[in-house]
């Protein structure tokens, strides 16, 4: 194993014992009335993982009107709070690290989870994709353009989810900003066809944001603060790219560098994109040189190109997500050369403990 991954990690500001991130995962085992996590169930889950240099959690709404999937966590509630403190409790006595992801799905949402209203996006675009509601999957619907009350009421919401955050425990947030959910909604030319001053130009596209980002910095310290982004995700989530679609988080990415943030986080392609005209194949390469802090990098990474993409100096940490659903000790197999455990695709949604807490560490 290299030893990229043995080292403790300082890059600008985030100090871990090693380079290895779980990624955030939704796992929908929040299913009780409040949606909080508990600590014999997300507690147990998250602890078995501390070793990893960083864990993110898992997308946590910051409102009511954030919701879009079935059972997962909430971070606006006092109950999802006092439960989220169980969490991080558990993860720091283990010497471990977490970050919460903030949340909002906007229009992959359905009105099933808003007592019949539709749910919020930049403009008034079906995704024509599919929401994970209560009672199975449903095709999205038109959304309802969001008013520019409705974007300060979120800018707030996330401003208080980055507070709630502080008071439980966790040691940053990350900014759920990508794969077409609310803030890539704002950011593709497909899905934003607003005319005002969150639409049309690159800078305006990008406006709702930061403005959640600068109120975020009133509650938190920016140096705890990550972002992430998936600059080439084409065909997915109504999501297509156009010829704005790289230069907007080539803006993004740059503007970023006026900030002190933990660290940005990016997709690699989800999909096959080397026949698309506006993609980049190669996101973690392309960006590097735009940016001057830390650099995640994530989708499908296993231990070699883990450590080929940091000696390569294309980034600065790796986040792991399907390898640390099935592999809770995952740093100590990377660092031994031990065999990985297989996943359980079929449990990766469903409630309760199997395949959740029970994957084994490995015997040495």
């Amino acid at each position: 194993m290299s030893k990229q991954y043995l080292l403790t990690t300082y890059n600008k500001n985030i100090n871990l014992n090693n380079r290895v991130v779980m990624a955030p995962m939704t796992r929908s085992r929040a299913n009780n009335e409040g949606h909080v996590p508990t600590y014999g169930l997300q507690g147990l889950y998250y602890e078995q993982r501390a070793s990893a240099g960083l864990i993110i959690t898992e997308g946590s709404q910051v409102s009511t009107d954030a919701v879009g999937y079935i059972n997962t966590p909430g971070i606006y509630s006092d109950e999802q709070l006092e439960g989220w403190k169980n969490v991080t409790k558990r993860v720091h006595d283990k010497g471990g690290k977490i970050f919460i992801q903030l949340w909002h799905v906007g229009r992959m949402s359905h009105p099933d989870f808003h007592n019949g209203a539709l749910p919020l996006s930049a403009s008034a675009i079906n995704p024509n994709d599919k929401s994970y509601t209560p009672e199975g999957f449903k095709d999205t619907v038109t959304p309802r353009e969001m008013t520019i009350e409705d974007i300060k009421t979120t800018v707030r919401d996330f401003r208080n989810a980055a507070a709630n955050s502080v008071k439980a425990g966790f040691d940053g947030v990350e900014i759920h900003s990508s794969n077409g959910y609310l803030f890539h909604q704002f950011f593709n030319g497909t899905s934003n066809k607003r005319t005002d001053n969150y639409g049309g130009s690159i800078e305006n596209k990008a406006r709702f944001f930061f403005e959640v980002l600068d109120a975020i910095k009133e509650v938190i310290p920016q140096e705890k603060i990550g972002a992430r982004f998936n600059p080439s995700l084409h065909g997915l989530f109504g999501m297509t790219m156009d010829k704005d679609t790289i230069p907007t988080f080539e803006y993004i990415i740059k503007k970023l560098n006026d900030y002190n943030l933990a660290y940005v986080h990016l997709s690699e392609p989800f999909t096959d994109v080397s026949e698309i005209p506006y993609a980049v194949t190669e996101v973690a390469k392309h960006f590097r040189p735009l940016y001057n802090g830390t650099l995640m990098i994530n989708t499908a990474f296993n231990q070699h190109k883990g450590n080929k993409i940091i000696e390569e100096g294309h980034a600065d940490l790796v986040a792991y997500g399907k390898l640390y659903i099935s592999n809770p000790d995952l740093v100590e197999r990377l660092e031994n050369n031990l065999d990985l455990s297989e996943w359980d695709g079929d449990t990766f949604y469903t409630t309760g403990a199997k395949g959740y807490t029970d994957y084994p560490k490995a015997s040495k």
